[in-house]
């Protein structure tokens, strides 16, 4: 990668993961305060929510916000005409979900999903208000602006979420909390935002973005539900103390897997596409990235599959030991997520969302079967296929996005494997400790200084490319401050 590129890299990755460290960093520490206030049946009927509004948010966008960010002379127009249909098709959903509500409560056995539902569903057209606004951002790679937002918002509602808790609000501290949030987010998007809508639509402009976002928005909603069909099955098979379990599980991954895609994601599609054309530049700029990103995957990942039961019981207490057991798994699969979006990154990138597309119904049409499992077999059997699917996804990812930037698997996976048995290797070790017959707290301690201080060592003295390059950027950030 050139200077200025590795720059704007570098400052969109600080930038991009301190936003996500607001978002849901702080989300998660607010969590693990009202994980010990509330039960896990609780967190179970925001789970089952959850299904709803993040399948409702995925066609609210559309695809459109991608569509935006790839087109480099998207013109007013197209922003109004983006910004009237994600608001309209944001009402639509809530009223939609507001009569439904009562047939999603009888689908759950759960009276209580009734009243949750019809409050709740406000977020759709609450975040429908802020799409263009966060697109802008993320197209000039301004993460910094989006960073005091999510910090501001992540705050806020956390208090009110807390309060709301300890004066027994129950299962409504939790809702009190995403709305807020999502409020204050949209309120200051508005804000720090110089862009305001015109009285514009135009079929023209709507097809144009329609026509490459679509393919995006059928892909986005089929992962969507995917990732959201196990609160589904667990929800209607099983109990909500069960899904309240695998939601807190959820959240402890996504504190590194998904947070840690997002920041790539973000980050490298506007990067990327600003290269699209310059053939040998691409792959440079996406090998690299490809071994950042998952070095720090595989060390956090493993790691935090090592040390899940001493860290759940430690931080949210035994009554959430199960979660533990399912944490352990997800890492698993959790750890292939950057992967993945990186190779989707560059079918976007290419223009190619048909392929995109056709990826997205091939992967789920083979996740069936873990579904299955779950069904009949356990919750246990489900996450486990999951693994495996996930395995599979990758490589088919790999496999188209090779063509397109002549980076095969097999090239892929030589770049990254090193790290892999390193981390592996530490986190084996790590997670030995915990067969010690000593206090939770002090097997977390020995655990954490251990992985941190082996990583160290073994990068330091193999002296991998992808080890300095993150040295460089943090030095980098601290010479900054």
């Amino acid at each position: 990668m050139t200077y200025s590129l590795k720059q704007r890299v570098f400052k969109g990755v600080s930038w991009s993961f301190a936003d996500n460290i607001a978002n849901s960093g702080i989300t998660f520490l607010v969590g693990l305060i009202l994980a010990r206030i509330l039960s896990p049946a609780e967190f179970g009927i925001i789970g089952i929510v959850t299904i709803f509004i993040a399948i409702s948010n995925s066609i609210i966008d559309s695809g459109f916000s991608n569509a935006l960010i790839r087109k480099n002379n998207a013109r007013d127009i197209d922003y109004n005409t983006v910004f009237y249909f994600n608001l309209g098709v944001g009402i639509f959903f809530y009223i939609a979900l507001y009569f439904c509500a009562p047939l999603i409560s009888h689908f759950f056995h759960e009276p209580l999903l009734i009243p949750v539902i019809k409050i709740i569903g406000l977020v759709l057209i609450i975040n429908s208000l802020a799409i263009i606004q966060r697109t802008l951002f993320i197209k000039k790679v301004d993460f910094k602006t989006q960073t005091k937002i999510s910090l501001c918002a992540s705050i806020s509602s956390g208090i009110i979420g807390i309060g709301m808790a300890l004066k027994g609000f129950g299962v409504w501290s939790l809702v009190g909390q995403q709305i807020s949030r999502q409020f204050i987010n949209t309120t200051l998007f508005w804000i720090y935002s110089k862009w305001r809508p015109a009285w514009q639509f135009s079929k023209t402009s709507f097809n144009e973005l329609f026509s490459f976002g679509s393919k995006l928005l059928l892909a986005g909603l089929i992962d969507t539900i995917w990732k959201n069909i196990y609160y589904l099955v667990i929800g209607r098979f099983y109990s909500a103390g069960q899904l309240g379990q695998y939601t807190r599980a959820e959240q402890f991954n996504t504190i590194f897997s998904s947070n840690l895609t997002a920041v790539v994601q973000r980050v490298s599609y506007p990067t990327l596409s600003s290269i699209q054309d310059e053939a040998e530049r691409l792959r440079s700029a996406y090998q690299k990235i490809i071994k950042v990103t998952m070095l720090v995957a595989f060390t956090c990942m493993l790691g935090l599959a090592a040390i899940s039961k001493s860290l759940v019981i430690v931080l949210i207490g035994e009554k959430w030991m199960e979660a533990a057991s399912f944490l352990q798994i997800i890492c698993f699969s959790g750890m292939l997520y950057p992967l993945h979006a990186l190779n989707l990154n560059i079918l976007q990138v290419k223009g190619r969302s048909d392929l995109f597309l056709k990826l997205e119904i091939i992967k789920k049409a083979i996740a069936v079967l873990p579904i299955i499992f779950g069904i009949f077999f356990g919750i246990k059997y489900m996450l486990l296929g999951s693994v495996g699917t996930s395995f599979i996804g990758y490589l088919l990812n790999s496999h188209y996005s090779a063509d397109l930037i002549n980076y095969s698997s097999k090239d892929q996976i030589k770049d990254i494997l090193p790290t892999f048995c390193i981390a592996f290797g530490v986190a084996l070790c790590m997670w030995s400790f915990s067969l010690l017959q000593i206090s939770n707290l002090l097997i977390l301690i020995i655990q954490c200084t251990f992985g941190l201080l082996a990583v160290l060592l073994l990068y330091e003295k193999l002296g991998l490319s992808e080890y300095q390059e993150i040295k460089q950027m943090l030095f980098t950030i601290l010479k900054r401050k």
